[in-house]
């Protein structure tokens, strides 16, 4: 199960990798867009871009971290390290709004015309063209192998992708009717929308370092194989559960009847154990055997 995990962790860093090219092809394009056009919308586009690129290199090195195996000191693995990725580049997301939001309040106390705006369309398009693919990618990778970093990152860059819409309609707007001050006010609607995303991802790895617990449909599931072992005398209590980024941890107590042997009850609680698994992959199951004819087993540590 470990070397499983550590092996699936090791072998994600290259969509980082990717995360990061596209980073700093887009911060290239978006640059020239802004000193092609002196927008003020297109330099909170390029300073969003600036921060997927921190927030790739930081997903890339904590998912190095994350592949590495349990030791002494960890003897649970290293998967939480995922969290800080998401957390940093959620506050990565805040900085930058702050600083779009600061540009774009001194563009609207002094306006200025904007320049060669349809080249600059042209490069931001391309930028957005090249973002979009990268956040599916991103996206598809970060179900498939459960990582939080990569779906930070995707959900980052589809947040440039509609960024960069906005900002391109605006700047076109600007363009064909002369107000500047569409160009000012669409950064700020941007710096509002990215505020939401980073105190999101914040949000989300707090969850995940409390330890929150598996979300419901996944409790729906253990219940759903509980109930299959509930036919054949045994029942549980004390079900407790937590997600280490893309591992899972389940307790629970499982009460048999009492005139088993050991042995038996042993061997039912490792098909529970890996029936667990067969539903949710990356599952370390802990299960602790008790008679179910005593009353003390139904005493919950939590209870007292």
């Amino acid at each position: 199960m470990e070397s499983h995990n550590n092996s699936d962790r090791k072998s994600i860093t290259h969509f980082a990798w990717l995360s990061i090219a596209a980073a700093l092809s887009t911060i290239i394009l978006k640059t020239v867009a802004y000193l092609l056009t002196d927008s003020v919308g297109l330099l909170s586009d390029a300073l969003e871009s600036i921060v997927n690129l921190a927030g790739a290199v930081m997903a890339l090195w904590m998912l190095k971290v994350a592949a590495l195996p349990a030791d002494v000191d960890h003897s649970h693995g290293h998967t939480k390290a995922e969290y800080f990725a998401s957390i940093v580049e959620g506050i990565l997301i805040l900085i930058a709004a702050v600083g779009i939001s600061f540009a774009a309040v001194k563009r609207i106390i002094t306006p200025h015309p904007l320049e060669k705006v349809g080249v600059g369309i042209i490069v931001s398009i391309i930028a957005s063209i090249i973002n979009f693919t990268v956040a599916k990618i991103l996206k598809t990778a970060g179900h498939k192998h459960n990582s939080i970093a990569l779906e930070a990152d995707s959900k980052h860059l589809m947040t440039d992708v509609w960024t960069s819409i906005g900002v391109i309609i605006s700047v076109g707007l600007v363009a064909l009717t002369n107000w500047t001050i569409l160009d000012p006010l669409i950064a700020l609607v941007v710096a509002a929308n990215i505020v939401w995303t980073g105190l999101t991802l914040v949000r989300r790895s707090v969850d995940g370092l409390m330890d929150k617990s598996l979300p419901e449909h996944e409790i729906k599931l253990i219940n759903e194989v509980m109930n299959k072992y509930r036919a054949q005398k045994i029942d549980f209590h004390a079900l407790r559960s937590r997600t280490a980024a893309s591992r899972r941890f389940l307790t629970v107590h499982m009460l048999v009847p009492g005139e088993w042997s050991v042995h038996d009850a042993h061997h039912f609680a490792e098909d529970f154990e890996s029936d667990i698994r067969k539903i949710l992959p990356d599952t370390l199951v802990t299960t602790h055997i008790e008679p179910v004819e005593d009353d003390i087993s139904f005493i919950d540590v939590n209870d007292k």
